[in-house]
């Protein structure tokens, strides 16, 4: 069926506005008086989160069970590395927030920080990918919410495995596999781009490739130095083993495929 509404983070990052970011919704239906307008803002509790990309609490890799519905949003925060549970099932046009998880707890269970980006697990779990340690050196993994309660379960992968940065993911469950990118290290991210960063490894240059039910790193790929992969996606068919990276710095967009 189609959408009758969009979710958008919205943010006010480096502006001179002190207000907490929101949740806006859209009206998607083009028979209302409000189409394509903001219906609704749901502000956080808290300033200087830095919402960054979404994630339902079960998506596509789980819609061979016929019972999952996608009634709650999952907000990872960039900066504060906040996690809001959204409830966008009991009123679509209107949701309300849910549950909370403090950065301290990210901090002490997982010793991640820096969230961004979420995608729901075949399991129902919820995997989110982070950029970095607490203390904004560079960490790349992931952190897990259980599916039902979006209880803080801690990493998925191993310790030993953790990437050196880390941003963005994209799965395959019938292929069984996951593929990452790189992002930057956090502490120097939040002062902007600067010239004197390049060439010394502040910049991702890593597209990662994991095995999904063994939770273990198969493979990686170097980019080139400062290439700083960031958006990672399969092609839109649940079959396909291949898709693309866009690199931010370098301008390049790489295929990656299966070898068979």
């Amino acid at each position: 069926p189609r959408e009758e509404v969009a979710y958008v983070t919205c943010t006010y990052r480096s502006t001179c506005i002190d207000q907490p970011d929101f949740l806006a919704t859209v009206d998607l239906n083009p028979r209302s008086p409000c189409y394509g307008q903001v219906i609704h803002r749901l502000p956080m509790p808290n300033l200087k989160d830095e919402l960054h990309s979404s994630g339902w609490s079960s998506g596509c890799s789980c819609f061979d069970n016929g019972t999952t519905r996608r009634n709650k949003l999952v907000l990872p925060s960039l900066i504060s590395s906040r996690i809001y549970v959204v409830d966008v099932g009991s009123q679509c046009r209107a949701p309300k927030l849910c549950k909370m998880i403090e950065p301290v707890d990210v901090f002490w269970k997982c010793n991640k920080g820096y969230l961004a980006v979420t995608h729901s697990l075949p399991n129902g779990d919820v995997l989110i990918a982070n950029m970095g340690d607490p203390a904004g050196n560079g960490k790349g993994g992931f952190v897990v919410l259980d599916g039902e309660t979006s209880e803080l379960k801690g990493n998925w992968e191993n310790e030993c495995e953790a990437p050196p940065t880390g941003y963005s993911f994209c799965l395959q469950p019938r292929l069984n596999v996951l593929v990452s990118s790189a992002g930057m290290v956090p502490k120097r991210a939040g002062w902007g781009f600067n010239p004197d960063d390049l060439k010394k490894g502040v910049f991702g240059r890593r597209l990662n490739v994991w095995n999904l039910s063994c939770r273990s790193l198969t493979q990686c790929f170097d980019l080139g130095e400062d290439s700083l992969p960031l958006s990672v996606k399969f092609l839109h068919n649940p079959e396909a083993a291949e898709g693309y990276v866009a690199c931010a710095l370098s301008g390049v967009i790489y295929r990656f495929y299966k070898c068979e």
